[in-house]
């Protein structure tokens, strides 16, 4: 029987035996759906973690100086506890490798803390507090809205200058011009003299909550009065020397302070590759959990579809033995029934693939997780349903060929 011949007839059963075939498919249809559901969303996070997480936590072609890492759910409470007695980067760090490093790069101290700002009678909390110094603007790579960055003379001066983002000057200055006016940060006086195009969101959490000042100015008790810096921000001028003044950096800092060769890093740096760690490893589990789960519910469509096909054997004993008295051949019934329960398996996975796509959108539109569909997810998943459904038709299929067709023509 000509292959088409045979998928035109297992559709017109299919079609003809609608609620049987539902349950057929519907373990087929689960596995897929489960297969293109986590993969889109694991490849969208992929995407995402490393364009939009990295970068904006690192920073562009850009490397951070900090105290230790952020730990991960595995790290053991003994290496958090190692981690945290480790001497803090300081001012005096910063200035010495700033001297002593050769790769032309930007160089900017930062320091972080929580405040609230106030304007009037408005008051914004929760707000990302960063004093730093003037490169920061072209390592984060900020474009103003308005207005300009601080200069390295106010800085110099600890002038009280603040340079804010978009949320809080449509929500702190709505209807004003921003520039000039004059916002309380923990009641100190600061000028705004610019305002950073809008970022977005980051998870779901703005990323436009912030004021930038001057590291210098008096803000600094809020965050570093001891001269201690969240982060001391390195970012070559060619982004080809990246690796080389790490390099150099990490020799500098050893030598610095004094480490043995056999001494670990009492300090760390921190790269966009490095902040992806973590989530690696998560797309790394779910990857390697993905299989397993998948067959679970494809081995579980493989058994119905078997025993529906089993079923249709025995439904459709007197057409078979009128088929093999017409001088149909082993061969012919044995792929009518293999193609049968393969179009059932395929149309499953079909289903499956829909379903899977757009539950990942539904996820992508009410959640911040993004969603992006891998080619590959839907190649894998229209061959897995064909094979499901050939590997269990072929038992009932070998039965349904080797029927007698003389008692096949008196069954009832």
């Amino acid at each position: 029987m000509p292959l088409l011949d045979a998928i035109r007839m297992a559709l017109t059963t299919l079609w003809s035996q609608k609620l049987k075939s539902f349950f057929s498919l519907i373990g087929v249809l689960i596995g897929v759906t489960f297969l293109i559901a986590v993969v889109s969303i694991v490849q969208g996070m992929n995407v995402y973690m490393r364009n939009s997480f990295a970068n904006a936590i690192v920073g562009v072609n850009s490397f951070n100086l900090v105290k230790h890492q952020d730990g991960s759910f595995s790290t053991p409470r003994s290496v958090r506890l190692k981690w945290e007695r480790r001497a803090p980067i300081r001012s005096e760090d910063a200035d010495f490798l700033q001297t002593r490093v050769k790769t032309p790069a930007l160089f900017a101290k930062a320091c972080d803390g929580g405040i609230s700002l106030r304007f009037g009678g408005k008051l914004a909390t929760s707000i990302g507090l960063v004093g730093t110094e003037e490169p920061y603007f072209q390592i984060k790579r900020y474009a103003l809205l308005h207005g300009r960055p601080f200069s390295t003379q106010e800085v110099r001066a600890g002038a009280p200058v603040v340079v804010i983002g978009a949320e809080i000057a449509n929500k702190l200055l709505q209807g004003l011009d921003p520039l000039g006016q004059q916002i309380r940060i923990a009641d100190l006086p600061f000028r705004v003299v610019g305002v950073v195009e809008p970022q977005g969101t980051l998870f779901g959490m703005s990323l436009d909550k912030f004021a930038i000042v001057p590291i210098s100015s008096a803000a600094k008790r809020l965050m570093c009065p001891t001269n201690e810096l969240a982060r001391f921000m390195i970012q070559p001028i060619d982004p080809n020397s990246l690796k080389p003044a790490i390099d150099e950096v990490e020799a500098l800092m050893r030598s610095h302070r004094g480490l043995r060769p056999a001494v670990e890093d009492d300090f760390y740096i921190e790269t966009a590759e490095g902040a992806l760690e973590t989530w690696e490893k998560i797309s790394q589990i779910l990857f390697l959990a993905l299989p397993g789960l998948v067959a679970i519910s494809l081995v579980v469509g493989g058994i119905v579809i078997m025993n529906i096909m089993l079923m249709a054997v025995s439904e459709r004993t007197r057409e078979i033995g009128v088929r093999k008295a017409l001088g149909a051949k082993r061969r012919d019934i044995l792929a009518q029934f293999v193609v049968e329960a393969a179009t059932l398996s395929s149309v499953g996975a079909l289903f499956g693939i829909l379903t899977g796509i757009g539950l990942a959108f539904v996820i992508k539109a009410v959640s911040p997780l993004p969603a992006a569909v891998a080619p590959w997810s839907i190649i894998v998943a229209v061959v897995l349903g064909i094979s499901v459904g050939m590997v269990a038709g072929i038992y009932p299929a070998s039965r349904a060929s080797r029927l007698d067709p003389i008692d096949a023509l008196r069954a009832e």
